[in-house]
């Protein structure tokens, strides 16, 4: 691992990033299977179209974390010390309080993706921070989506 701190607290940021997305990923997957009532196909085909954008990125983020020279995350376990995505294990839920969850955890997506390009910025690691613009950009897409069905 690099003895440089700033690469260190990059690193460190990466992962946590790298569980929410793992996180969002799951609990995204879990309202597609399970949504129910009048807008269920809409909401169930954008749940997995967001699901896949989610895990897409999980690779990437992942690869950063050994680029700059650090472990990535290795379990379950991991994941779960490290996101701030809250569970949601309920397989009764309704489908605009999905909606209203997962737009909620995607702006804190948002705000989790900036740490981490300020991170990189810190650490002179110009291509996460690159990146995270276009993270951001796919993150505030699926809130705006998001919004306008829980309005």
């Amino acid at each position: 691992m690099p003895g440089d701190n700033a690469t260190k607290a990059l690193i460190d940021s990466l992962n946590g990033l790298l569980a929410d997305y793992f996180a969002l990923y799951l609990k995204t997957k879990n309202y597609h299977w399970h949504v129910a009532g009048p807008q269920f196909r809409d909401l169930h085909l954008l749940f997995d179209e967001q699901a896949a954008e989610l895990f897409a990125l999980t690779d990437v983020i992942g690869e950063r974390v050994r680029k700059n020279g650090g472990a990535t995350l290795t379990s379950i376990g991991s994941i779960a010390g490290k996101t701030v995505i809250k569970d949601d294990d309920r397989p009764k839920i309704d489908a605009i309080a999905m909606v209203k969850a997962l737009r909620d955890d995607n702006a804190t997506l948002v705000e989790r993706i900036r740490a981490a390009k300020a991170a990189a910025t810190e650490a002179g690691d110009n291509a996460t921070e690159g990146m995270a613009d276009d993270w951001t950009d796919e993150a505030q897409k699926r809130v705006w989506f998001l919004t306008q069905i829980a309005s």
